[in-house]
């Protein structure tokens, strides 16, 4: 047992430079590889959280600028459609004013012309008396020199 004990002495004691190029080798992989990577991928992690945080503030802005652009536009389209709307009220207004006018001239010239008839109506009714009595001379006149006596 004591040979074995002693080969086991022996075998640890070759490891013992093995076991330490391990733990050196552990350390410099792990300061010379994986903490420039575990720090590469941080970094790539938090760029792509910023990436993701800076999208989703981009895109909330972007919402916030749609909505006063529609908010704009539909302020925009109730001024159009008021201005419309008075323009409409004024031209109604205009074509009310005309219509009055124009009814008022024809009242005036109706008025007139029945006047310029009544009074022609008149004209003729004692021009045909005056005529009415000459032409009653005149056929008497014929009548009666007419008549053999």
């Amino acid at each position: 047992m004591e040979q074995t004990l002693q080969s086991l002495a022996g075998i640890l004691i070759k490891a013992i430079p093995t076991a330490l190029i391990l733990i050196v080798l552990h350390f410099y992989l792990r300061f010379m590889l994986f903490l420039p990577i575990r720090k590469t991928l941080k970094e790539r992690e938090e760029l792509t959280e910023g990436a993701r945080k800076s999208a989703a503030a981009s895109l909330a802005s972007a919402e916030l600028k749609v909505q006063e652009y529609e908010n704009k536009l539909r302020e925009a389209r109730a001024e159009v459609y008021k201005e419309q709307e008075e323009m409409r009220r004024r031209w109604l207004a205009d074509q009310t004013a005309h219509l009055g006018d124009a009814r008022s001239q024809a009242e005036a010239s109706l008025k007139k012309a029945k006047f310029e008839l009544a009074s022609e109506a008149a004209a003729a009714r004692q021009n045909l008396l005056e005529t009415a009595g000459a032409l009653a001379d005149q056929i008497a006149s014929s009548i009666l020199s007419r008549r053999p006596e």
